[in-house]
This record gives C-alpha cells, structure tokens and sequence, in this order.
C-alpha cells in the first residue's frame, strides 16, 4: 500500500480504523454469559477511495471456567458448545489473533487507534471489552467506547434498522440460512458499512468540500473542543 493511500485511509476517520465485528454469544450479559463465536473483517481502501472487506478472521470459541449458558440463546444462534467438531479455541486466543490483524492493520493505513463497526454495537463492544478484561489482554487497539454502529447508520441512509432488511435495501443479498453466523453476519455488515460510506462519497460527502484548513474559527475551536474528549 502506497503513502498516498494510507493517508487517504488514515484521513477519512480522524485517524480511526474500522474493523467489523459480530460475536455470538450465550446471552445478553457481557460479564457472566459465553462468548461463543467470534468474526473480524479487516477493511482496505482502493486507489479511488473506496471501502471494501480485505479479509475476515473468524473463531469457535469455548466457553470461560464458570460461563453462564442460556438456553434460550442458544436456542436462537443453534450453536451447541459441546459439539468437538466446532474447533473451538480459548478466547484468549481468538482476541489474540484478531488484536493481531488489528494492529497490523493499523501500521498499513497509518491509523492510530481501531474503532469498531457493528450492528447494535454496543453489545459486541460490551464483550469484546469483558473478554480482554477477563484474559487480562493489556493492548487492546480498539478505542475504550466509541463505535460506529451500523443499526444507526442503515437507519439514516435506507431506512432500515434490521440487517437483513437494511442489506437488502442496500442491494447486498443476504440469506437467513447463514445469519446468526459469526462470520456471515460479520462480512454482511462490513458490506453494507462500505455501501454506506462509498455512497456517501459517491453523494459528494467525501472527501470534504471545504479543506480543512479553511474553516473559521468557531468550528476550529469546536473540533479540538472535541478531539480533547477523545481517549487515546
């Protein structure tokens, strides 16, 4: 990847990375109930500025020592934990490795900090965070709570808060046979992501009409106001 196209990654989120993120878990609570499986799509952008998926990591994974198993959940994904043919591997090592392409990922666009993208964010995020607490995994790249969610993203650009129904909206084709798979759900939502972001640009919303350094002064003053709030 050329310096020119690093910048231009690097740019177009303030210096964030965008890594999509699905995890299928044993119920809704981050701290008490199994994380099951586990997908990353790490993004690339083409010469001409546009998003697409690069490739994705995906994990089985078992259950912590002491896991809360919900029935009902695992009812819904039709993930049987105990199956010995899911190749599932400890968390800490499914994080490791996504932590890994992460920071790899990072040093070739020259971003600083990793941000998740996933639909209804805050619950992928809430056991990423608990998962790398419990494995005491100390360099985790992603920022400590801002995400970009795709439920609120489809929600504005085609009127659709479902991912199934958001995709098709979007024109990416989308079967249920595969949905509450990690992996599948994973690259789903990194495409509609990219739809969403390459529209934008095709709109003219990127890159900014108005450089940077022309703004006045207020909204100089505004963007550091917040950029001080961000943690690093």
């Amino acid at each position: 990847m050329s310096t020119t196209e690093k910048s231009a990654f690097s740019q177009r989120f303030r210096g964030y990375f965008p890594v999509v993120i699905d995890i299928e878990t044993a119920g809704f609570n981050a701290q008490t109930d199994a994380m099951l499986e586990i997908a990353a799509s790490i993004l690339e952008m083409d010469e001409d500025g546009y998003l697409k998926i690069s490739h994705t990591l995906h994990f089985n994974v078992e259950p912590f020592e002491g896991a809360n198993l919900e029935q009902a959940a695992l009812d819904f994904t039709g993930i049987d934990p105990t199956n010995p043919l899911r190749g599932a591997v400890p968390e800490r090592e499914a994080i490791t490795e996504i932590y890994k392409a992460v920071r790899k990922g990072l040093k070739d666009t020259g971003c600083h900090r990793a941000i998740m993208v996933a639909h209804n964010a805050a619950f992928d995020h809430a056991f990423l965070s608990a998962a790398s607490n419990r494995e005491k995994i100390k360099r985790n790249p992603f920022h400590p709570f801002a995400t970009f969610d795709t439920t609120t993203l489809a929600g504005l650009a085609v009127g659709q808060t479902v991912l199934a129904k958001a995709c098709v909206a979007a024109g990416i084709p989308f079967d249920h046979k595969q949905a509450h798979s990690a992996k599948y759900d994973t690259e789903q939502t990194a495409e509609l992501f990219c739809y969403i972001v390459n529209k934008w640009k095709d709109m003219g919303g990127w890159p900014l009409a108005v450089p940077e350094e022309e703004e006045d002064d207020d909204a100089t003053v505004v963007s550091d106001s917040a950029s001080s709030t961000d943690t690093e």
